[in-house]
């Protein structure tokens, strides 16, 4: 006759399965955090997109004064408002700014344009291609005397993982960092901010404004999903895993404790 194994009483959580179920719960704290930031950013995209359709299809309003420039603390306050100003372009000065567009490779012109109080504001003109860099080559686009513009107005870029750096001395420029280009260019009591040109022709038709890009990027609903369902992921499998470890255990033939006879 043969005495089957015997189960071992259980003596409590072991060791390994602590450390299991903590790590469970610090992993899927991280990933609920994660889910809840990105459901935060998804509130906070939606009322930018709605913002910045709205301003850019309003009426156009008067580009702020040299005065308020000082209460333009936040972007989100005021880019991509639709606004008028008037003055005369500063050619002299102007910058081109490589970019990529829906028209292919080619230059941002960004022009001083300079108001009647003695303030300037860069105006981004709009896009040439490339053998249309040099002023010399659209000379019917440099318009002198007092013009008006009506446009959006933008925050500077101050360039990041995918633009190079400015290259100021070599007349380099990828980003459109207006701090930098009237510190270059030596442009007194510049505005903190520049304006997009709206697509009123030019001269020559070039440049060509009304390319500002109204479209963003808002996938921060499938990644607060994914991250959800990681962290029930994660939590199925810190159960599952616990559970193994600390179930009770069958002494075998090889355990010490087990009871074997043979009759």
């Amino acid at each position: 006759m043969t005495i089957q194994n015997e189960t071992k009483p259980r003596k409590g959580i072991r060791p390994a399965a602590i450390i299991v179920i903590f790590m469970t719960f610090v992993l899927t704290g991280c990933l609920l955090a994660l889910g809840t930031w990105q459901v935060h950013r998804l509130a906070w995209k939606r009322e930018l997109i709605a913002n910045a359709e709205e301003r850019a299809h309003a009426a156009p309003v008067d580009a702020p004064v040299a005065s308020d420039w000082p209460k333009l603390t936040e972007p989100s306050q005021y880019e991509y408002r639709r606004v008028r100003l008037s003055g005369t372009f500063r050619h002299q000065d102007e910058v081109q700014v490589y970019t990529v567009s829906d028209l292919g490779p080619g230059y941002w012109v960004l022009t001083p344009l300079q108001r009647d109080d003695g303030s300037s504001v860069i105006v981004n003109r709009g896009f040439v291609p490339t053998d249309k860099r040099e002023p010399s080559a659209r000379l019917q686009g440099e318009v002198e005397g007092r013009i008006d513009v009506v446009g959006l107005m933008r925050a500077l870029e101050t360039g990041g993982l995918f633009l190079r750096t400015n290259d100021p001395q070599n007349n380099r420029w990828y980003s459109r960092n207006i701090a930098q280009i009237a510190e270059t260019k030596q442009i007194a009591n510049a505005a903190p901010f520049y304006v997009d040109a709206d697509a009123t022709p030019n001269p020559g038709g070039l440049p060509i404004g009304g390319k500002t890009m109204l479209t963003f990027p808002n996938n921060h609903l499938s990644y607060a999903v994914t991250w959800y369902i990681l962290a029930g992921m994660v939590v199925a499998a810190g159960w599952y895993v616990t559970r193994d470890l600390n179930a009770p255990k069958t002494a075998g033939k090889d355990d010490p404790t087990g009871v074997q006879e043979n009759t």
